[in-house]
């Protein structure tokens, strides 16, 4: 089994890429995990956001093999705290599934074709962010999840 977080690309800044660079490894012995990132639209004005979203959206889905347990992170989804987000791994881990695949849009979000093709929803926060910041916070709280199944001192409260 293979987890993957599937973002757009974009051009990132050396912080981010070392917030992701150090939890890619910190999981990576826990759990296979990859970063994916597709190729979305381009150009980001907001006359033409709804255009931008469905073409994000295609490609995001054009990634997915039809076998993928598919878990969208958006404002919209379910309040999770991090004990709970572990209990989440644990079943997309009993899942049978060869990859779960995590998808955080673009700056427009998703479309209803991803919505509806993901079979869980998480939220991080009712707050909306950044896709950079989204994305390390993904991995955080995937290593975090993972530290809590296994019982590693990195999980304090």
């Amino acid at each position: 089994m293979k987890f993957v977080l599937l973002t757009l690309k974009s051009a990132k800044p050396a912080w981010v890429k070392e917030g992701l660079e150090d939890y890619l490894r910190k999981i990576d012995p826990l759990q296979k995990i990859e970063m994916l990132e597709v190729t979305g639209s381009t150009g980001a004005s907001r006359e033409n956001s709804e255009v931008k979203k469905k073409e994000d959206s295609k490609s995001l889905l054009a990634a997915l093999k039809d076998d993928d347990y598919v878990v969208l992170f958006d404002e919209r989804g379910q309040s999770l705290d991090s004990e709970g987000f572990a209990k989440k791994i644990n079943q997309f881990q009993m899942s049978g599934k060869k990859r779960i695949v995590f998808i955080i849009g673009g700056a427009y979000g998703v479309n209803d074709d991803v919505k509806s093709r993901a079979q869980t929803t998480i939220s991080f926060s009712k707050l909306v962010m950044n896709h950079w910041v989204a994305q390390i916070v993904a991995l955080e709280q995937i290593y975090r999840g993972f530290a809590i199944l296994k019982g590693l001192p990195y999980h304090n409260v």
